[in-house]
């Protein structure tokens, strides 16, 4: 009768601890943190403002209208006029 008692606390112990911990992603060649990139919500002007004019723009598609500009470190994509997304090149 121990023994189970045992048994099922052992099991219950590395069932908890097991979730405890979590894997850590970590993608080699991004040079730009989150914070050196345009937050969502910011305006196309206000982005313009702060990083310059993109080296390229790709027009907007579908509804919502989605476009996006691309710099030398990530491509912003923009719901209408504001950011929706902003992700790292490689």
């Amino acid at each position: 009768m121990l023994q189970k008692a045992i048994s099922a606390g052992l099991i219950l112990l590395f069932m908890v601890t097991g979730t405890a911990f979590a894997d850590a992603l970590i993608v080699d060649g991004i040079k730009q943190s989150a914070s050196e990139q345009p937050p969502r919500g910011l305006s196309k002007a206000d982005v313009a403002a702060k990083w310059g004019e993109p080296a390229a723009e790709n027009n907007a598609v579908g509804k919502p209208p989605i476009s996006s500009w691309e710099y030398d470190g990530f491509i912003v994509y923009f719901e209408a006029d504001h950011v929706l997304h902003t992700v790292a090149k490689r």
